[in-house]
């Protein structure tokens, strides 16, 4: 999610119908297409961020449990709102036995209400930074670190001459004091507390399957997580769901199955590996940064005093690593904390992001070959049928899109149709080679 300076006025966008991006040599470009001001594409659009007619089916499925295999956002969220809106219990399966073991726990958690308008996934964007605030009314904004904020795109260059001494520059809130050396060259805004937020993704997914799995006898619906690695649905000679089995030829039972297990979710998923580091900071700080120069790093502040950083992407590749057992190159972190360094003016001024990181991880963002999520039914010719669901690929929009994806889906289970959002473009049919697992 690099985002470069866009200052000249006839880079913006003009019309709801067509809109232009810039990519500069050699840079990755957004996997929705629109994440920030450029991108590789020129979309032709007639609309998508107004609201679409929902999918349905002819049939409404009689569903009691649902077995969900993978734990992180979209799965959780899916746990919730069957227990929440449907009082349909779940089982997650995970490998590691745990909430959010890979990329739902270790992203930066950024929110942006507008940033995928004109794009297949405009309204499940602005559907689910609602539904992000609505859950963080009801389960507490300081229990999964939810707030509004703001969010710029700073160009730097810590070789620039010093700014005039008392010259306070626009839009930065904090990557330079006004009496240190001025590596900040320009600044543009990208959102303010109206259209940006923030959320921890860890706690929010933790939070999300606290309220699934509350027991019955507490008013919940008495959902519950199992560790093992799930290796196909199982159907009954008549062609009826049994449920899931598991590497160790045991099933867990379930009226209904969703795949969810990011790039582990099938043969035509792929990965892309980010390293981050989360750097304390001397207070809290309240501006989202994509810099431009010194590697383009980007800096997720959270309410903690603490700041996430993240950039320098591999490149897309099937994943072999376990979730959770993510690889981390001290090479690859330690570019991160050098470039964050210069970018927020080095050690020697006593810069916002100088002080040794408290985490290194990494993590696979999942990634199809179009670029767009994959949500609905699964065949029997990609390793599905009757009552069985996929929801994968989200990319660097997993957190902000997990909610709605949960929601859309979970209806869909339920009732058979998605009500807030239109699910077509999302087909898994569009893929006649995917198999799930695989």
């Amino acid at each position: 999610m690099i985002v470069d300076m866009v200052l000249s006025t006839s880079r913006r966008v003009t019309s709801i119908l067509i809109l232009t991006l810039i990519v500069s040599k050699g840079r990755a470009f957004s996997p929705f297409l629109l994440r920030s001001p450029r991108s590789s594409l020129t979309y032709l659009m007639l609309s998508s961020s107004s609201s679409p007619p929902p999918q349905s089916s002819s049939s409404k499925p009689s569903i009691k449990h649902v077995v969900i295999v993978g734990g992180g956002v979209v799965g959780t969220s899916t746990a919730y709102y069957l227990a929440e809106n449907h009082e349909i219990s779940s089982t997650i399966i995970d490998p590691s036995g745990t909430i959010a073991p890979a990329a739902s726990g270790k992203a930066g958690g950024f929110l942006a209400l507008d940033w995928n308008d004109y794009s297949p996934v405009g309204r499940l964007a602005r559907r689910s930074f609602e539904l992000h605030q609505e859950i963080a009314d009801k389960l507490g904004t300081d229990k999964i670190q939810y707030r509004r904020l703001t969010c710029a795109s700073i160009r730097v260059d810590p070789t620039a001459a010093a700014k005039p001494k008392g010259k306070k520059l626009e839009y930065v809130e904090w990557a330079q004091t006004e009496d240190e050396a001025a590596a900040v060259l320009a600044a543009q805004p990208l959102g303010d507390e109206n259209t940006i937020a923030q959320v921890h993704p860890k706690l929010l997914c933790q939070s999300l399957w606290d309220v699934a799995s509350t027991p019955k006898e507490d008013g919940g619906v008495g959902s519950n997580l199992i560790q093992g690695k799930a290796t196909g649905a199982v159907y009954d000679s008549d062609g009826n769901l049994v449920g899931v089995r598991l590497e160790d030829d045991s099933i867990i039972e379930g009226d209904a199955v969703m795949f969810s297990c990011g790039p582990w979710t099938a043969n035509i998923m792929t990965g892309v590996k980010y390293h981050s580091v989360v750097i304390p900071t001397d207070r809290t700080l309240s501006q989202c940064v994509f810099f431009s120069g010194c590697g383009d790093p980007e800096v997720y502040v959270r309410p903690d005093n603490t700041a996430y950083c993240c950039g320098f992407p591999d490149a897309p590749i099937p994943v072999r690593e376990e979730p959770g057992q993510e690889e981390v190159r001290p090479e690859a972190v330690q570019r991160i904390i050098d470039a964050v360094h210069d970018a927020s003016g080095g050690t020697e001024t006593g810069g916002a992001l100088t002080a040794s990181p408290s985490v290194e991880s990494s993590c696979y963002l999942p990634t199809t070959p179009d670029n767009l999520p994959i949500m609905g039914a699964l065949s029997k010719e990609c390793g599905g049928g009757p009552s069985c669901f996929i929801a994968t690929g989200h990319s660097c929009w997993g957190i902000l899109m997990g909610p709605a994806s949960g929601e859309s889906m979970a209806a869909l289970i339920a009732t058979g149709k998605s009500k807030h959002v239109n699910l077509d473009s999302f087909d898994p049919s569009r893929f006649r080679d995917m198999l799930v697992l695989k």
